[in-house]
């Protein structure tokens, strides 16, 4: 049993044989699959996929690349299409400091009002941070101060500081295939050492392929790659990394139930 906490299965480069890439998943023990919002506007495809499938859950929120682009959406908005049974975090949003698609100003602006819209649902917030190790920390600790929130640092390339402060407020630290990357020794230093009750893992696809597919299309399945190289570096086995990190998904995602039929 293991959980991909971190997909994107509305991306087009899932279009042709998404059936495919479920029954991949499940055959490789995936029990939940969580597709996560770039666009809150584009929410109806989410909700159609997960429709589909009785073991996928969505997010609402907006990538921070399109921060400025959806700035006209609230807190209160986030928080009343988070209602529906399918919906089961908020975001992604955060700061992308890499690429600076949108204005600095207004992914803070985004990210504190999915902040608040997480605060006010008792939904987990999913955090893209990239390059903006300093400004991410500093906005957690500003937004905690001022009420608890639940949130996970999704696909984590940080640093350990940033990893430190972030589970010092209570939150979660999701690692993806960039772990098995054989540059990635800094990361899995990280990753050896966090709390077992903080990690999860992922896939992000379709990105960041792991190991053995590095350079091919990413897929919920190969999160299993991911869950290898982490019960290595932390010592442990793998069923108990699988065991761990999907007990740490159902506790931070509340709202998915544990047990349900198949689709």
């Amino acid at each position: 049993m293991i959980v991909d906490s971190h997909c994107h299965l509305d991306f087009p480069d899932f279009a042709d044989d998404l059936e495919a890439i479920v029954a991949r998943a499940r055959a490789q023990g995936l029990v939940r699959m969580v597709t996560i919002s770039t666009r809150v506007r584009q929410l109806d495809r989410l909700l159609a996929i997960c429709a589909r499938f009785a073991d996928v859950y969505c997010s609402v929120g907006t990538h921070p690349h399109h921060a400025h682009e959806e700035l006209d959406i609230d807190a209160a908005t986030l928080q009343r299409l988070a209602g529906h049974d399918k919906v089961v975090a908020i975001g992604e949003a955060g700061l992308d400091y890499h690429y600076d698609s949108s204005p600095r100003a207004a992914q803070e602006q985004g990210l504190r009002a999915h902040i608040a819209a997480a605060r006010a649902a008792g939904l987990p917030l999913v955090i893209h941070s990239r390059d903006a190790d300093d400004d991410m920390a500093r906005i957690l600790e500003e937004e905690s101060a001022r009420g608890a929130f639940p949130a996970v640092l999704h696909c984590f390339t940080g640093g350990p500081d940033l990893a430190r402060r972030g589970v010092a407020l209570g939150h979660y630290v999701s690692f993806s295939g960039i772990l098995t990357f054989k540059k990635s020794d800094a990361l899995r230093a990280i990753a050896a050492a966090l709390p077992a009750d903080r990690i999860l893992v992922e896939t992000d696809a379709p990105y960041l392929a792991p190991g053995p597919y590095r350079g091919k299309r990413n897929e919920p399945a190969y999160v299993v790659e991911t869950a290898k190289v982490l019960a290595e570096v932390r010592g442990v086995s793998v069923e108990a990394i699988k065991r761990q990190t999907t007990d740490n998904f159902f506790r931070l995602f509340s709202k998915v139930p544990r047990t349900q039929a198949a689709a």
